[in-house]
């Protein structure tokens, strides 16, 4: 480990200049005090066009929850067949987020955004124009190709460009992508469904995803160095046999067993936990020589590992909750896709109207005046849902997912921040791939541990001679209450997450 006095060059973890920047320059101007916490319009305009990219692909996260039944029923597929739409989509993004730590480090900034958008951008047109439930399954894996890379490209791109001071603030930004853009996918495909169809899904966000293609490939140029970081083909298949399997197995484990499997969900579990392992020793073995395909060194900080620890449970338990809530509004409710979509649109809102506020409080007076409120919020949430019944109206579900909503918001903003900058700049690109790893881990386990409580509890009362509704209604309450109790440990691990000190990183230039 280096202290502040060794040279950049003696840094192993500092990445080498670009062939286009090794050229004589003066020596950077000191930062001003006084002016160093100014962004500039260049780097807001990166900044924005990132932002607004990565909310139009993490919205297609969620916009399947509300509609499977319909896609199901109109390509004549069987709902374990039709659930791989999104399955496969986190499954892809499990596969794909460990590598763009290396991305990032040795492509530019403008060539990965044209990747992931092209990639975001072509998988949406095939699902809208797709004939078949093969097509579209296709279509949703080279969509989330590009979702993958797009998140840790924004993190990365703001811990390089924003300055410590106003970190919590663009933090909160990014919490409306990561929050408020999974609330709004049920909403928005509610709307589009009772109106124009599911294609349209597809067909309303690929003239959002082509313009950002367009701006960014204009506007957008290379923020940090590129290094001549070498590819471990070794962990890549690795990584993706871990991730993939450990994703794949936690969530098919909620799924319905209406087709024999080949192997039943825990043996994939099981694979994923055993590739995972030798993925993690391999990377143990090559941060030696820097050559890690995800550098485990940012575990180091315990503000890091307790961060995501916090993030991981927070995560758990928002994904859990957006795929039951829609599946009891229908089911136990009978409520139509529509209504059930806008249950959780002034909740999304909220966080978006809350979040840039929740990261100036940050910037101000660190995390634990958010964190605790924040955690506690959540917690009430869902002990609201464990009193549901077939008598419950949409507005209670309605402040359920509002005060979820305000406290996740209130969560996840100062746990980014903290937890990511309290890492060196030259870690800020792994930070980010564990972030999003960590991210999407949860968002298949929250799914199915979720459903799987549901499933588990809807049978046992069904086996008691209880009627269908009800028996669902006792493993809808079964699942809350399952969630609700994890929502305590959340608040645990919240008490511990503080402010890192500055690192006295400076903004990086824009490069060319």
């Amino acid at each position: 480990m280096t202290n502040d006095t060794t040279s950049r060059s003696q840094d192993p973890l500092a990445p080498a200049r670009s062939v286009a920047e090794e050229r004589p320059t003066a020596a950077p101007p000191a930062v001003d005090a006084a002016t160093s916490d100014k962004l500039p319009k260049a780097h807001r305009n990166v900044i924005a066009l990132l932002l607004v990219a990565a909310f139009t692909v993490i919205l297609n996260e969620t916009v399947m929850s509300v509609a499977l039944p319909v896609l199901q029923r109109d390509l004549g597929v069987a709902p374990a067949t039709g659930q791989w739409l999104t399955t496969a989509f986190m499954l892809t993004m499990a596969v794909i987020i460990p590598t763009t730590g290396y991305l990032i480090r040795r492509l530019p900034t403008r060539t990965l955004f044209i990747i992931a958008m092209s990639l975001f951008s072509t998988g949406t047109l095939i699902a809208f124009a797709a004939p078949t439930f093969g097509v579209l399954l296709g279509a949703r894996i080279v969509q989330a190709s590009g979702t993958a890379i797009m998140m840790p490209l924004l993190m990365t791109t703001v811990l390089t460009l924003v300055p410590v001071a106003r970190r919590g603030q663009m933090m909160g930004n990014i919490s409306i992508v990561i929050s408020v853009a999974p609330a709004l996918g049920p909403t928005v495909s509610g709307f589009i469904l009772d109106h124009f169809g599911w294609r349209w899904i597809f067909g309303f966000v690929l003239p959002i995803a082509l313009a950002s293609l367009a701006l960014g490939a204009k506007w957008i140029t290379s923020v940090s160095e590129t290094s001549p970081a070498k590819l471990d083909f070794l962990s890549v298949p690795l990584a993706a046999l871990g991730f993939g399997g450990l994703v794949y197995g936690l969530a098919s484990i909620g799924e319905s067993s209406e087709a024999p499997a080949v192997l039943p969900p825990w043996a994939f579990f099981l694979i994923g936990v055993a590739f995972l392992a030798a993925f993690l020793g391999r990377q143990l073995f090559l941060q030696r020589t820097d050559n890690a395909l995800l550098d485990l060194r940012v575990f180091t900080s315990s503000i890091f590992s307790i961060s995501m620890a916090t993030m991981l449970l927070g995560t758990l338990t928002m994904f859990g909750v957006i795929i039951l809530i829609p599946l009891f509004a229908q089911t136990v409710l009978g409520l139509d896709p529509l209504a059930t979509g806008l249950i959780t649109l002034p909740g999304g809102l909220l966080m978006g109207i809350a979040s840039p506020f929740i990261g100036r409080i940050y910037d101000k007076r660190g995390p634990r005046v958010l964190i605790l409120p924040g955690t506690l919020l959540v917690s009430a949430a869902l002990w609201m849902l464990t009193m549901v019944s077939t008598e419950t109206q949409i507005w209670y579900l309605m402040v359920s997912n509002i005060l979820m909503s305000v406290g996740l918001a209130a969560t996840f903003t100062p746990v980014m921040t903290s937890g990511l900058g309290s890492l060196r700049p030259q870690l800020y690109s792994h930070g980010s791939a564990v972030l999003s790893t960590f991210q999407q881990v949860a968002a298949g386990a929250g799914t199915a541990l979720f459903v799987t409580v549901l499933s588990v509890g809807a049978a046992n009362a069904a086996a008691a001679g209880t009627a269908e509704i009800a028996a669902t209604l006792e493993g809808a309450r079964s699942a809350f209450l399952v969630g609700a109790i994890l929502s305590i440990v959340l608040v645990v691990a919240g008490l511990f997450v503080r402010k890192p000190a500055d690192n006295g990183a400076a903004p990086a230039p824009m490069g060319h």
